[in-house]
């Protein structure tokens, strides 16, 4: 049996560990490699053998921690002592000091950063070798998986993500369970489930760090939903660009197969599934579900239009089911945990918490963890520590490029879909870029619009030529050389642009200048008026007029 399985890998596992007195997990997310923590682990480890103590002190790969600000981490057995910038030439303190650390070591586990967080989603703390999966089962992983397998049908794994109030976490916050249940109900010999993971939202890393850290808990997602829905057959669609989370996730798949949790009956039961990667190439498009599909079935990754929705016809024209990595990686807790513990956490109408990628101008960058319902100044100012060097607060964007730019008036807006939505923003993905008054909006709009503009997989004309007419436009207005007709134009080009563009990318296209429109529209108007650039960004009108002149 699945669980007679899962206790002998953990009382195995629980026994190796017995002989140690410390363990030391060095955080080897991508953050923290770039900053030099895969040096520090080879050090640490070389430390302890010459103090002969390599026996009884492991030191382990472990995950993100979130504070990337501080990194390279290094957590001695847990939580409440972690050792922040580490280098090569500070392990010999660490070694000695390791249950004292310095305070110019010690990262004080006391502040918001940590305090103010709850983790579901990122669970584990990054205390997890995403490289074993005996790791991950000694820490309770796949007991939600044994538990769906045999003590609940396909219909009430469903109705259990239906009651827990899970939306989807990969932007548009569609209720997860109706999309399951849509599937279930759907008519199709084969039946398919796609894990989304090509996250291209600039300043975006949530899924990135997920499936580097915890990629045994998005294939238990994945294979819970596979049981749920009745398919056979998943696939995790990666970005080639995340080596790191296609390595690690590849690993995780031959390891599960290994000891049963995929393939053939799975766990001794009559469920069967197997899971498969397939990299995308780097198309920010291909996040959208219908062009992710035509990229997976090896054509060029164009958008279709809808219905049908790939509910009923997906891939290869069967019923399919997409979700995004953060949405997969809710599943387990719940089914662990119960529907009625999540939908405890959070709003009326967004439930759970949210994982969210921390970048700009803050003080503390990095991934985060809130229950939805957070207000944004808790996360800029007491989770991110506020804004560096003195400087004001100006605008915090969310949603990545389709998302909107929110002034410092609505600071107090509680983080959820609806609020944001109101505000002419999105939750979006996960990213949240942080301003301050050194950034000019409309040179934030140029910026996003020229990714956008890139990024047109240009199947329709609306996104194709539209998002280029707008980026020239807002390249115009940066340099001086713009009129109020032109402010015309570019408002009447966002309105066609949202209203007939073929799928998200260029529905969505717009949404940065329209919020910088509607709260920072003096910005432009001082740039074509007065030729000046307020925040002194745009080189072309760094002075005012008059000076100038």
């Amino acid at each position: 049996m699945l669980s007679d399985e899962l206790k002998r890998i953990t009382g195995h596992e629980l026994e190796e560990r017995q002989p140690l007195k410390h363990r030391l997990h060095v955080c080897m997310g991508t953050g923290c490699i770039s900053a030099g923590s895969d040096r520090v682990k080879t050090a640490l480890e070389t430390e302890l053998r010459v103090m002969n103590l390599d026996g009884t002190y492991a030191v382990t790969t472990g995950g993100c921690r979130g504070l990337c600000a501080a990194g390279p981490l290094v957590a001695i057995d847990g939580d409440t002592n972690i050792a922040q910038r580490v280098t090569t030439e500070n392990v010999p303190e660490l070694v000695q000091r390791m249950t004292d650390l310095p305070d110019s070591l010690r990262l004080p586990t006391e502040m918001p950063f940590f305090r103010n967080q709850k983790k579901v989603v990122l669970e584990y703390s990054g205390n997890l070798d995403p490289n074993r999966i005996d790791d991950y089962i000694t820490a309770g992983g796949y007991t939600a998986l044994n538990h769906a397998l045999t003590e609940m049908t396909p219909a009430q794994t469903v109705d259990e993500i239906m009651r827990s109030g899970l939306r989807g976490r990969g932007g548009a916050g569609y209720p997860t369970g109706l999309k399951w249940q849509t599937v279930a109900k759907a008519h199709g010999e084969r039946k398919f489930v796609i894990c989304n993971g090509d996250e291209g939202d600039p300043g975006a890393f949530m899924d990135r760090s997920v499936m580097e850290d915890y990629p045994f808990k998005v294939l238990e997602g994945v294979t819970i939903a596979g049981y749920a829905i009745g398919a056979q057959q998943g696939y995790l669609y990666v970005r080639a660009e995340y080596p790191l989370a296609v390595k690690r996730l590849k690993s995780a798949i031959r390891q599960a197969e290994k000891i049963g949790l995929l393939g053939s009956n799975i766990g001794g039961t009559p469920f069967s599934f197997n899971i498969d990667v397939r990299l995308g190439a780097g198309a920010f498009v291909c996040g959208e579900e219908t062009a992710l599909i035509a990229s997976i079935e090896g054509k060029r990754g164009h958008p279709r239009p809808r219905p049908p929705y790939p509910a009923a016809r997906g891939l290869w024209g069967c019923p399919t089911l997409i979700n995004n990595v953060e949405t997969f990686s809710s599943i387990a807790p719940i089914i662990r945990q119960g529907a009625d513990w999540f939908a405890g956490i959070g709003t009326e109408k967004s439930k759970g918490t949210k994982v969210f990628a921390l970048s700009g101008r803050v003080n503390y960058t990095g991934l985060i963890e809130v229950p939805m319902g957070t207000t944004l100044r808790e996360i800029v100012f007491e989770i991110g520590g506020g804004i560096p060097d003195g400087r004001q607060f100006k605008a915090i964007q969310t949603g990545g490029p389709s998302g909107g730019c929110i002034p410092a008036e609505f600071l107090d807006t509680p983080v959820d879909y609806e609020s944001l939505a109101a505000l002419g923003s999105i939750m979006g993905s996960g990213g949240m870029i942080v301003m301050d008054d050194t950034s000019c909006m409309v040179d934030v709009a140029r910026y996003f619009m020229e990714f956008c503009k890139t990024e047109s997989c240009g199947k329709c004309a609306p996104c194709r030529i539209g998002t280029a007419q707008m980026h020239d436009l807002l390249t115009i207005i940066t340099a001086g050389q713009a009129t109020l007709e032109d402010l015309e134009r570019l408002e009447k080009l966002c309105d066609m642009v949202r209203s007939t563009s073929l799928c998200g990318l260029g529905q969505s296209a717009p949404n940065p200048v329209i919020s910088t429109l509607r709260y920072f529209r003096h910005e432009y108007v001082s740039h074509i008026v007065d030729h000046h650039c307020p925040a002194g960004v745009c080189s072309a009108l760094s002075q005012p007029q008059e000076a100038a002149e």
